[in-house]
């Protein structure tokens, strides 16, 4: 059993993983040259690569159970191509507050999804309750951000379904990690072969976007920035954590993420919402308060089994 030094180490550990990750929006706009792709590719691409390569000794010990269940391994490294380009050029377009915090607070609406259409999970009235309030801080958001001129109006817009695109292959990479754990794969391998695979998917279209980073030292520090604090380190803090706290105060921590993000934004970027765009924002987190918090003193589930037949 943890003790409570090592509970608390593990809960700081997440903390400064949420806190990292939060910080990625704004670092992009420093790079205005980057387009969102090329900033996609070489956060997640080099990031992923470099999970793969701490992973390694694991991923070769287990490689013929990886090879068993490629099924998974593929379709989630594709996911996790898709999702930085997605989560980056939802931020370009709606900015760094609305596309964050679509990203992230649909992903975990449509993972309850992707889990009841294939896994058969049924989905609870607390669930029921947390999506309502996801959907209309969304809808808000959506009004918020439509509000403005037409071409501004038409970007945002773009932006906010990029950012539910980029929720859905977060929570797509998740569901087939979380496959190959339960078929066998320890966690370090999982992860490892599933976001190097998806690193190595990227790196064409690094090569193909990737230039202004060598032609800009501003560039490549956002570059170098993007790939080893938020998406190496971070996730490095992410799985220490992971290993000492419940899967669910995890969760719960991690909230933190569009929080610091639309701060900086604020700070930094210039940002604005308006009243009814920050009551969306609030509802959204809201939503993931209500889906991930546990219930009484056991972690709530939101899913149970569907009733066998006969």
């Amino acid at each position: 059993m943890l003790s409570s030094g090592q509970r608390l180490s593990g809960a700081a550990g997440v903390l400064i993983a949420a806190i990292l990750w939060g910080t990625t929006g704004t670092a992009a706009t420093f790079a205005p040259e980057l387009s969102p792709l090329a900033v996609g590719a070489v956060a997640m691409g080099t990031g992923g690569l470099l999970q793969a390569l701490i992973a390694t000794a694991a991923i070769v010990r287990q490689r013929q159970l990886i090879a068993r269940h490629w099924r998974f391994l593929l379709t989630g490294a594709a996911a996790v191509a898709v999702y930085p380009l997605a989560f980056y050029a939802s931020m370009r377009y709606a900015g760094v507050t609305v596309g964050t915090v679509i990203s992230i607070g649909s992903a975990p609406l449509l993972s309850a999804l992707i889990e009841y259409f294939v896994d058969g999970l049924r989905l609870t009235a607390r669930w029921a309750c947390g999506a309502a309030l996801g959907i209309a801080g969304m809808l808000l958001l959506c009004l918020a951000e439509s509000s403005g001129p037409g071409s501004a109006s038409s970007q945002a817009t773009a932006g906010i379904f990029l950012g539910l695109l980029a929720g859905f292959t977060y929570a797509f990479y998740s569901w087939s990690a979380r496959r190959l754990m339960q078929r066998g794969v320890a966690t370090r391998a999982a992860m490892g072969a599933t976001f190097g695979a998806g690193g190595l998917l990227l790196m064409p279209v690094l090569f193909l976007t990737g230039a202004p980073l060598l032609a800009d030292w501003n560039n490549a520090a956002v570059g170098i920035y993007m790939a080893l604090v938020p998406m190496f380190l971070g996730y490095l803090c992410y799985g220490f954590g992971l290993a000492r706290v419940p899967a669910s105060v995890a969760t719960t921590i991690t909230l933190l993420e569009p929080v610091v993000a639309a701060v900086l934004a604020v700070l930094f970027v210039g940002e604005r919402l308006t009243l009814s765009g920050w009551a969306g924002a609030g509802l959204i987190v809201a939503c993931l308060a209500v889906i991930t918090l546990p219930a009484g003193k056991r972690p709530f589930k939101c899913f149970r089994r569907r009733a066998e037949t006969g």
